[in-house]
């Protein structure tokens, strides 16, 4: 039976480290709980939010309603066959310790993705996406329950419309309730070393193990982003925009050296990191709330922050962009 939890904090609920309060909070660990939960009438006429590991959020202040916060555990190895292995993880196991449990397993696919904070619940949601692979390629299916029809659904990849950084539980964020998520690791396995930083580390080497590129990308995390553990950041803060093809081109001639990264459909992603140290936001501060000294993309909480400061922030470093480089910057994180 689940406990209800009143008046609970959640800074410790939110990567940010932000001050705030739910007024009733339900730990989720199993997902037939879940139904007498949203029935219960304690809860009736409240509003409802669902927090896996708060790495994806901006939290603006206290909360008058039902939060509940996914813990539903499992990992295991769910089918095989000559093209693919299936695993199969519950909502609230975190994501890097997933990943390292399938390179222990010997089961590789995942490696590129270590080291990213969160739930796996939460991966689908966000799409997530590092150094050269995106959540929807090892994307097979997940488990949720849709609260407009009341019950349990499986979605498969082209249902979650997935994007970059984007899904179909971004755009219909209160109906759905990710309970477990299923993972395609490829047949035969094929190492991805293309992305800068790992090509200057394997250089032009075929023979790669899954290991050694799970390694290679937990110390370049780690040398380029803060721990959240240390420092409240809820990692990248803005996406990378794509703009096209002729826009990109009139940028590098006005600007020599902008960052930008060709996609198939003629569209450049540019490196807004780039963007943002070249306004020099790196190191600054408004209030509690900083742009790290080391990573431009990153917004951290130097102790203290509120949702307001670190918006704030964000916002006047959009106003510079804008106004410098004609690019519109839109945040990651889910603000709350």
């Amino acid at each position: 039976m689940y406990q209800i939890l009143t008046d609970h904090p959640l800074q410790s609920a939110n990567s940010f480290g932000i001050a705030a309060r739910s007024r009733y909070a339900v730990e989720i660990r199993d997902e037939a709980e879940l139904p007498a939960v949203l029935a219960d009438p304690r809860f009736a006429g409240l509003p409802r939010r669902l927090l896996g590991g708060g790495s994806n959020v901006v939290l603006t202040g206290d909360f008058d309603g039902l939060t509940l916060l996914m813990r539903i555990p499992g990992r295991r190895l769910a089918g095989e066959s000559a093209e693919a292995v299936l695993v199969e993880a519950g909502a609230g196991e975190v994501w890097h310790d997933l990943v390292a449990w399938t390179i222990a397993q010997g089961r590789p696919g995942l490696e590129n993705l270590a080291l990213i904070p969160g739930t796996a619940g939460a991966a689908p949601i966000q799409n997530i996406g590092a150094y050269g692979v995106e959540l929807e390629e090892r994307f097979e299916s997940l488990r949720a329950f849709d609260t407009a029809a009341g019950g349990f659904v499986t979605l498969d990849r082209t249902a979650c419309r997935f994007s970059y950084r984007d899904s179909l539980f971004k755009r219909e964020p209160d109906r759905w309730i990710v309970t477990s998520v299923t993972l395609r690791l490829p047949r035969p396995w094929a190492p991805v070393t293309t992305y800068p930083d790992l090509a200057r580390v394997f250089g032009d080497r075929s023979d790669v193990a899954a290991a050694e590129i799970f390694d290679a990308v937990v110390s370049v995390r780690r040398q380029k982003l803060p721990d959240p553990a240390v420092i409240g950041n809820a990692g990248s803060f803005f996406k990378n925009p794509i703009v096209p093809g002729d826009q990109y081109q009139d940028l590098a001639a006005s600007f020599p050296g902008i960052v930008g990264y060709p996609q198939p459909d003629g569209r450049v992603k540019l490196a807004a990191g780039w963007l943002i140290d070249r306004c020099g936001w790196k190191g600054r501060a408004v209030g509690h709330a900083a742009v790290h000294d080391r990573q431009a993309l990153v917004l951290v909480n130097r102790g203290g922050a509120s949702g307001a400061e670190i918006l704030d922030l964000a916002r006047q470093i959009q106003g510079d962009v804008q106004a410098t480089y004609g690019v519109a910057l839109e945040p990651e994180p889910v603000i709350l």
